[in-house]
């Protein structure tokens, strides 16, 4: 079974240069959570499935903290989501939109995954 939010969109002040920090900008996170577990398919339990409403605090918690670099956030996102239990596999695909280029990019973005693949 997989459990996805699908374009969470934030503001966030990530970035390595300081305006990035002090402006932020917009971002748009998405992540899959794969389990084995497909009980809640039986019992209608939230406690029998990951529940989005934990993902997305997560996600939103991370998200909130500056960091320089968005592989950094990645990472503590990455982190947390492995303390789940019955996680099999899981992607996490963080976009900064516009990112200062000094030319037209519609955004750069980072991707964990795992297991790794």
């Amino acid at each position: 079974m997989k459990i996805s939010l699908n374009e969470l969109r934030l503001r966030a002040y990530h970035g390595y240069y300081e305006e990035e920090q002090l402006l932020g900008g917009e971002y748009v996170t998405n992540v899959s959570v794969e389990t084995e577990d497909v009980s809640a398919t039986k019992s209608d339990i939230l406690a029998d499935t990951i529940d989005y409403q934990k993902l997305y605090v997560i996600i939103a918690e991370e998200m909130a903290k500056p960091s320089k670099l968005l592989e950094h956030v990645a990472g503590r996102i990455r982190e947390r989501i492995l303390s789940f239990e019955g996680v099999k596999a899981f992607e996490i695909n963080i976009i900064k939109e516009n990112p200062p280029l000094g030319v037209r990019c519609k955004s750069s973005a980072v991707q964990v995954s795992y297991p790794k693949g």
